[in-house]
């Protein structure tokens, strides 16, 4: 794996390292992002984010807000299988949308980029609201990784007012204890707002990535839609699901 860029900003070594044509991003060591151009799913995590688009058909997905775009993976994956009207992006790191840009190939015309703190841009959004969101706001101190807000009831109830009622919340959590614990699923007055949640995880990797819809959905359904987009199928992305009580 060679080393394509690098820089130093404060404590934090960033690094854009190719394998193949496949381009990742690490900060501090910290694996953050891949992009291949030829092959936007890599069976990684950013997988995940995407696919409980395909609980229901993914026409309906119209409006998407990604927070913590990250090198802009996910970007690249609903572009390509969702083909939204609109997707925005929000990212406090200015590196990182550096990376994005110029290494990952997001373009002016796939996403609307905002470089600024996630809770403070939602709390003073108003515009409409969105059909999915992408919660995956992670920070590192050193080669430790957590989120980087709390999934708490303040938190949760800001994302709920900007879904739409029958929309998808997508979060990203270090393992199934941390996703059990967040106001989506611990908090009633949270909880009642989703007619179903799941779990989505992945053998290779501790992350946790919750799936809370506000409308009925099942396991077989997600995985029947999927089956009819080969590059999707179970054959690719080696995917757990189960359904949250």
């Amino acid at each position: 794996m060679a080393i394509l860029w690098q820089k130093q900003v404060g404590d934090t070594r960033y690094e854009v390292r190719t394998a193949g044509r496949s381009r990742r991003l690490y900060s501090n060591g910290v694996f953050h992002s891949q992009y291949h151009p030829d092959r936007p799913h890599s069976g990684g995590v950013w997988d995940l984010l995407m696919l409980p688009a395909f609980f229901r058909s993914p026409t309906r997905i119209k409006r998407i807000l990604v927070l913590g775009v990250g090198g802009g993976t996910v970007i690249h994956l609903l572009q390509r299988f969702l083909q939204p009207e609109a997707i925005i992006g929000v990212e406090l790191n200015r590196v990182h949308l550096q990376v994005a840009r110029q290494f990952f190939d997001i373009r002016k015309d796939m996403a609307s980029l905002h470089q600024a703190d996630a809770v403070q841009w939602l709390n003073d959004y108003d515009g409409p609201a969105f059909d999915m969101i992408i919660d995956d706001l992670f920070g590192n101190e050193d080669t430790d990784l957590g989120r980087a807000v709390p999934a708490d009831t303040a938190w949760c109830s800001t994302l709920l007012r900007n879904l739409n009622r029958n929309g998808v919340l997508v979060m990203n959590f270090i393992g199934g204890k941390a996703l059990r614990h967040s106001a989506c699923v611990s908090e009633p007055l949270i909880a009642r707002h989703f007619t179903s949640s799941f779990q989505l995880s992945l053998p290779a990797y501790e992350n946790a990535i919750g799936a809370f819809l506000g409308h009925p959905a099942s396991s077989q359904g997600l995985r029947k839609n999927l089956a009819r987009v080969p590059e999707l199928s179970s054959k690719h992305i080696d995917f757990r699901i189960r359904q949250i009580t």
